[in-house]
């Protein structure tokens, strides 16, 4: 395979996935770590990628946020796997906060309906789910309704939240860095997360692999804020280690 047919292929498989790594690809297109790292210099160069640690991201993803439907297609196993590690830290019995999300979403869908739980969200996709469980007790929390990703942000969103103690916060995010922490693309949607984060005696970050080393325009949290931080396998150990320096317990599943 020529450099350039390569480098095709990488970019397009960035833009699938959302990212690529460096020792995935090298196995897959049976080269070196080093050729792919070169590949990924040089789409750098031409705009195409954006080099984070272990990959690349498409450039795309800075200027653009996916819509909630096809994020939900993208890595659901590895986003499975983070949900049902989760569940160890769902209280017996209390008050959860899901922020909206479709890692989120896979948890709301693992949550015991056999006892009694109080859960509060502003996703309306995880609200439709909870609806129908009599056991759970659901606060769908109001608001403007962002339609790229159906969770109500605004006033009237923050304001309940600043009467609200929950047990655990469940907060999705669209970056973690240990130098900025957690982010995300839109104003409204981080001050939403800011107030979740208040409301809660425990804080757990549900984020697969792709969401680190990266920063997005507005910050919500700092890591010495986040009691556990819940990823698949994909996240690299090293990385890992220094998230866990900076303050939360780190899970790899």
């Amino acid at each position: 395979m020529y450099a350039e047919e390569r480098q095709r292929l990488i970019v397009e498989r960035a833009r699938h996935d959302g990212r690529v790594e460096v020792t995935t690809l090298a196995a897959e297109l049976d080269v070196t770590p080093e050729t792919i790292r070169r590949d990924l210099t040089m789409l750098e160069r031409h705009g195409q990628l954006r080099r984070v640690h272990g990959g690349a991201i498409p450039v795309e993803r800075f200027g653009f946020e996916p819509a909630l439907a096809h994020r939900a297609t993208m890595l659901a196993e590895e986003k499975e796997r983070i949900a049902t590690a989760a569940l160890a830290e769902v209280p017996e019995s209390g008050a959860i906060l899901l922020d909206a999300g479709t890692t989120t979403g896979h948890l709301a869908g693992l949550l015991p309906t056999d006892r009694e739980l109080t859960v509060v969200t502003n996703g309306l996709a995880i609200a439709v789910q909870l609806a129908p469980h009599p056991h759970i007790n659901l606060f769908l929390i109001g608001g403007h309704v962002r339609t790229r990703t159906q969770a109500t942000v605004g006033d009237w969103t923050r304001a309940p939240l600043a009467d609200t103690c929950v047990d655990v916060a469940f907060m999705g995010t669209n970056g973690i860095s240990v130098e900025r922490g957690l982010t995300t693309p839109d104003t409204t949607e981080a001050a939403v997360k800011r107030c979740m984060m208040a409301s809660a005696r425990r804080v757990a970050v549900l984020a697969d692999h792709t969401k680190f080393s990266l920063d997005h325009f507005a910050c919500f949290g700092h890591l010495d804020e986040v009691d556990v931080v819940i990823s698949d396998s994909g996240l690299d150990s090293t990385l890992a280690d220094d998230l866990a320096a900076a303050g939360p317990r780190v899970v790899r599943v």
